[in-house]
């Protein structure tokens, strides 16, 4: 990913936790955006339910957990 996409990603999220940005995409859903890993992104709809992702199980799980705890902070 370019650096200055990048940069625009991390300006334009709701908010960020743990390295990971969150920011609402164009169609609607959430997405969720490793910072120092920006190859690993995951999508949620408003209920937290993966859409798609292409994050390890692992990752997956923090991923999901921080999203949990945190989707409130996404309504404007």
């Amino acid at each position: 990913m370019p650096e200055k996409e990048l940069m625009e990603i991390e300006e334009n999220a709701k908010f960020i936790v743990s390295g990971y940005a969150f920011f609402r995409k164009p169609d609607g859903f959430i997405g969720i955006l490793n910072l120092e890993h920006p190859d690993c992104a995951m999508v949620v709809n408003d209920a937290g339910e993966i859409i798609e992702t292409n994050m390890d199980s692992i990752e997956q799980k923090i991923v999901h957990d921080l999203c949990e705890r945190n989707l409130q902070f996404m309504e404007d």
